[in-house]
């Protein structure tokens, strides 16, 4: 009668409650629980779970959480972005406020924007400057829109009063009255512009 080694006895313990831990994390944690917070996200939040994207005439032109670039005079400019509002190059610069090239390039920005908007360097907010840590961030500040109102207005044959009216109408509030600050999503007051002439 062959009897198992000690060794043989003692590692079959050992591998079977890890190999049932490995399986357990992989398939319990890895796959069903991704799968199970996914579907819940759908279900319970459909349109930000599908990326928030904005259509018109059936054709997807955007997504209310991704910033992108507008040149034409008519719509409110967005924020610099470090990864050039591409979303698979999510980036901010890195740069620290003591590097000599960010503050090369923020003076820069700010002299241009003074001059596209009309108003002294020191009026330039700094949103309109700077990139955010994400480098898509779609909002903008109220002070940050208030200074372009004069250009949309003037390129679009708006009253300026209009205009602020169109921008009161999407400026967000911090959520739940204390969570951040208020907010314009450019692509969406844009849009509004759009409709309205």
């Amino acid at each position: 009668m062959n009897t198992p080694s000690a060794s043989s006895v003692a590692a079959a313990p050992v591998w079977r409650p890890a190999l049932v831990l490995a399986g357990v994390a992989l398939l319990g944690f890895g796959l069903l629980y991704s799968l199970a917070g996914a579907g819940l996200g759908s279900l319970l939040f459909p349109h930000q779970a599908g990326g928030s994207l904005i259509e018109r005439d059936g054709k997807v032109i955007g997504s209310s959480l991704v910033a992108q670039p507008f040149n034409d005079d008519r719509y409110f400019q967005s924020r610099p972005s470090a990864a050039k509002y591409d979303v698979v190059a999510l980036a901010g610069s890195n740069q620290a406020r003591t590097n000599p090239d960010l503050r090369a390039r923020i003076a820069e920005a700010r002299t241009a924007v003074a001059a596209r908007e009309q108003v002294a360097p020191s009026d330039v907010p700094g949103d309109l400057v700077t990139q955010s840590g994400g480098g898509i961030d779609p909002h903008l500040s109220p002070v940050a829109i208030q200074i372009q109102i004069a250009r949309v207005a003037r390129a679009r044959g708006l009253s300026v009063g209009e205009v602020e009216r169109l921008v009161a109408a999407h400026t967000e509030a911090p959520q739940f009255g204390l969570l951040g600050a208020a907010r314009v999503n450019v692509l969406e007051v844009n849009l509004a512009l759009d409709e309205t002439r």
